[in-house]
């Protein structure tokens, strides 16, 4: 018979650092790059799309579209030592502190792991999960851990190390966690812009 095992389950962007990985690597490839500036038509067309549908998979590949194994290679190591620096300075205490306890703690992000694994590598973590993208096409998405597929990331990882997971607490800045808040007994909201707790 499965047991069950205390969980706390951090959120990253704009919760444990300011700001959004992805979206900002994006930005830093278009100071690197001029590939980036040949899609900014199908990125606009693709912005309006997500106002309409902030959960689809296909505007999120368009706004990606330039991305390319080499760009990743090249242009995330100078990102991750950048990008370090916008981590809230109580995270890493509070992720230990939660370890402490007793409790596995896990990060569930919807940007991709060649970015948040690198981020959070010093942070033992008992389990990162993301969003996946084909190594060889970084732009293309088969999973997208956003919304109720970040519950869906955190039962298929318990399933796989064959236990229940019983989540105590959650922290998380945006509304869009709510699947995830939903299941956890404990809410813990981040204001995404000071990294202070604050009310939902």
């Amino acid at each position: 018979m499965l047991q069950k095992v205390d969980i706390v389950v951090f959120d990253f962007d704009g919760t444990l650092s300011s700001g959004d990985s992805n979206i900002d690597f994006g930005y830093y490839c278009f100071k690197h790059s001029v590939k980036p500036w040949f899609c900014v038509p199908s990125m606009i067309f693709a912005f309006i799309v997500k106002v309409f549908n902030p959960n689809g998979v296909w505007w999120r590949q368009k706004m990606h579209r330039f991305l390319t194994k080499q760009m990743v290679r090249d242009f995330t190591p100078a990102f991750i030592k950048q990008h370090k620096q916008k981590r809230f300075g109580w995270a890493k205490d509070q992720v230990a502190k939660e370890r402490a306890k007793g409790n596995k703690v896990v990060l569930i992000s919807a940007s991709p792991d060649y970015l948040i694994s690198k981020l959070v590598s010093d942070m033992k973590f008992d389990a990162v999960l993301t969003s996946v993208v084909d190594p060889n096409k970084p732009w293309q998405y088969s999973f997208v851990c956003y919304g109720k597929n970040k519950v869906v990331a955190l039962d298929n990882w318990a399933k796989e190390n064959k236990f229940i997971p019983n989540v105590v607490r959650s922290y998380s800045d945006s509304l869009s966690d709510m699947p995830l808040m939903d299941i956890a007994k404990e809410h813990v909201w981040i204001d995404r812009k000071t990294g202070l707790r604050k009310d939902k």
